[in-house]
């Protein structure tokens, strides 16, 4: 069993707080950018590009985890619609920056010229790290409750007076083991992008949604929320859905850029069986200055 004793309040000066869940949001967020930022330069984007995308992806990211947040809890807000507007007391739903995130940023893309599918791939590694990073605080915060795992040698059990978990309780730590699975999802699709082994654009991010979904979906037999709809939660439905989706965006992909490839290796055999149309000699060529045969 492992205990962590730890208050989810990092530094206080006066009014002014700084969360574990905070500091290490920001952290993601920086080394999302900063590696985004390497790959793309790489690849002929400027840096102002890139900050300029992910100025849009935070602000999309913020919008779409509120508003997914503020739909899982609707009756909550429906009784005070007022507390929408309370971003600074919590409330930030994963999935609603995996999709807002995203679309912020395509959005400064097609304004401005630039390759979505290409961005995404770029981009999508930065958003994964940003992930793995930020779920370091929910462990120190003790955020999403896990399930009971009494006996089990890795279980959590939380002390701190302040600590948002269950205190006493040895439960699983599944933000945890999201955590893990982000980085396995990490390292998968950096060397991916790396060794640029999938023949289209926007794959590489494809890959990353469902490979993240289906861990997502797995994980969340691990946490104690809400039932949303069929008996899963907003988060494991949302994982179903979107990475059964990934998956036939992938499929569909890879067979259309086989399917182009083949047609390029067909126009090559004809080309190739083409007779080619030999020189004129004296062999050949009649006294009328004619090829002979002709």
């Amino acid at each position: 069993m492992i205990e962590i004793n730890i208050d989810p309040v990092l530094v206080r000066l006066g009014p002014l707080m700084i969360t574990w869940h905070g500091f290490f949001t920001a952290v993601g967020v920086l080394a999302g950018i900063w590696l985004a930022t390497r790959f793309a330069v790489e690849r002929g984007y400027t840096e102002d590009d890139i900050m300029s995308i992910a100025l849009w992806s935070v602000v999309g990211g913020i919008i779409g985890a509120r508003l997914f947040h503020v739909i899982d809890a609707w009756e909550y807000y429906a009784a005070d619609p007022i507390a929408i507007l309370r971003v600074n007391e919590g409330g930030l739903a994963i999935w609603g920056t995996i999709v807002g995130g995203p679309i912020g940023g395509a959005l400064y893309a097609w304004r401005n010229g630039l390759s979505i599918p290409r961005l995404l791939d770029i981009c999508g590694l930065g958003l994964i790290l940003g992930m793995a990073i930020g779920r370091l605080g929910d462990v120190v915060n003790g955020e999403h409750h896990g399930s009971l795992a009494v006996g089990l040698p890795f279980s959590v059990n939380y002390t701190h007076p302040q600590t948002l978990g269950e205190i006493g309780a040895h439960v699983h730590l599944a933000v945890g083991y999201e955590l893990i699975w982000d980085m396995l999802v990490f390292a998968v699709c950096a060397w991916l992008l790396y060794k640029r082994i999938l023949p289209r654009d926007s794959m590489v991010f494809t890959t990353m949604i469902a490979l993240y979904s289906a861990g997502r979906f797995v994980v969340q037999f691990y946490r104690l929320d809400q039932p949303f709809v069929f008996g899963l939660s907003q988060a494991q439905f949302l994982a179903f859905a979107v990475g059964a989706g990934a998956l036939w965006i992938l499929v569909f992909q890879w067979t259309r850029a086989s399917r182009a490839s083949a047609d390029d290796d067909l126009d090559d055999d004809f080309e190739d069986e083409e007779d080619p149309v030999p020189p004129a000699t004296t062999a050949n060529v009649g006294t009328s200055g004619t090829p002979s045969g002709s």
